[in-house]
C-alpha cells in the first residue's frame, strides 16, 4: 500500500516538474512575442510612413522631422564586426594559454582575473575610452598614419578625421576588450572538456600544440567555440554606455573613416528617447530599436545554420 502510495506522489511530483518547465518555457516565447508587438506597434507610425526607405536613407533630422536609420545601423555594425575582429583571436590565444601552455600555478589567477573583467561597469570602460585610451589612440596611431598614408588613395580616407580619439574604432577596440572576458571563458570551458584521450594520442603521434588544437580540439568544441563568439556578438550589438561615450554621437556619414565620430543604435536611444516628443520621433527610435532585434535575430540564426551546416558536413566525411 505504501509503495502505490509512493509511486503516485512520484508521478505526481514528474507532472507537476514537467507543468513548470512546460510554463517557463512558454513564458519565455511569449515575453518574445510581447517584445516584438510592442516594437511594432510603437515603430509603426514610423514604418507606415518611411518603409523600408528607413533602412537606406541617411539623414536623421529631428528639426524637420526627418528620420532614417543608415548612419546608426552602420555604426552599430562597424563597432561590433572591429570588435570581433580583434577579440576572438586575442580570446582564442587566452584559452589556449590556459589550458594548454600555462604552469599550473598560473592557471587559476589568470583566469579569474580575465573573468573579473567581465564585472566591470561598461560606465568605467567608457570614462576609461574617453579620458585614457582615447587621447592614447589620436596621438600614437591616428596622426602617424595620417602622416604616413598622406596622399595615399583610397587608404588616407580611412584615417581622416579630427584626432580627437573618439569615432567607430575606438569605440570598437573598447568594445573588444569588454567582450574577451565573455569569449575568452566560454572557450577556456570548451577545450577544457576535450577527452584527454585524444590529446594525448595526438600527442603520441608526433603532433604539436598547434595541430592539436587546429585537428583536435577545435573540431571537437566548435559549437562551443562558435556559441561564445555568438554571445561575445550579442554582447557588443547590445552594449550601450561604453559605445556612447566613445562613438561620437554624430548622426551624418559624411565618409568611412574608421576614425570619424558616428553613431550607433543604442547611443541614439539612450541619447534622444528621453526627451523625444511622441510622434514621429519616438517612433522612428522605435523603429531602430526594432532593427537592433531583428540584426540579433539574424545573428542567432546564422549561427544556427552554420552549425548545422558544420554537422552535416561532419556526417558526410564518416
Amino acid at each position: 500500500m505504501s509503495s502505490t502510495v509512493s509511486s503516485s506522489s512520484t508521478a505526481f511530483i514528474d507532472k507537476l516538474f514537467g507543468w513548470g518547465a512546460k510554463s517557463a518555457a512558454m513564458l519565455t516565447l511569449g515575453l518574445l512575442v510581447a517584445i516584438i508587438i510592442s516594437l511594432l506597434f510603437g515603430a509603426w507610425p514610423s514604418i507606415t510612413q518611411n518603409g523600408l526607405g528607413f533602412l537606406t536613407n541617411a539623414e536623421w533630422d529631428p528639426v524637420q522631422n526627418k528620420y532614417g536609420g543608415l548612419v546608426m545601423i552602420y555604426g552599430t555594425l562597424a563597432t561590433s564586426i572591429i570588435a570581433l575582429v580583434i577579440a576572438v583571436p586575442v580570446s582564442f590565444g587566452i584559452a589556449l594559454f590556459l589550458t594548454e601552455l600555462s604552469p599550473a600555478w598560473l592557471k587559476r589567477p589568470l583566469g579569474t582575473a580575465i573573468e573579473l573583467l567581465a564585472a566591470v561597469p561598461s560606465i568605467v570602460y567608457g570614462m576609461w575610452g574617453l579620458l585614457v585610451f582615447g587621447p592614447i589612440l589620436a596621438t600614437y596611431i591616428q596622426q602617424p598614419l595620417q602622416k604616413l598614408l598622406k596622399g595615399v588613395p583610397y587608404l588616407e580616407a580611412f584615417v581622416s578625421g579630427p584626432p580627437v580619439g573618439i569615432g567607430l574604432l575606438s569605440a570598437g577596440i573598447v568594445l573588444a576588450i569588454m567582450i574577451i572576458p565573455f569569449i575568452a571563458s566560454v572557450m577556456r570551458d570548451v577545450f577544457e572538456v576535450t577527452p584527454a584521450l585524444l590529446k594525448e594520442s595526438a600527442y603520441g603521434l608526433g603532433a604539436t600544440t598547434t595541430e592539436v588544437m587546429w585537428k583536435v580540439v577545435l573540431p571537437y568544441t566548435k559549437a562551443g567555440v562558435i556559441g561564445g563568439i555568438m554571445l561575445g556578438l550579442g554582447r557588443a550589438l547590445g552594449e550601450t554606455m561604453a559605445v556612447t561615450f566613445l562613438i561620437g554621437n554624430f548622426n551624418q556619414l559624411d565618409s568611412l573613416s574608421l576614425f570619424e565620430p558616428a553613431n550607433s543604435i543604442t547611443s541614439a536611444l539612450a541619447n534622444e528617447f528621453a526627451e523625444a516628443a511622441e510622434g514621429l520621433h519616438q517612433a522612428s527610435l522605435m523603429y531602430l530599436g526594432l532593427v537592433l532585434f531583428f540584426i540579433t535575430f539574424v545573428v542567432l540564426a546564422l549561427s544556427k545554420v552554420m552549425l548545422s551546416q558544420l554537422r552535416k558536413g561532419e556526417g558526410a566525411r564518416t
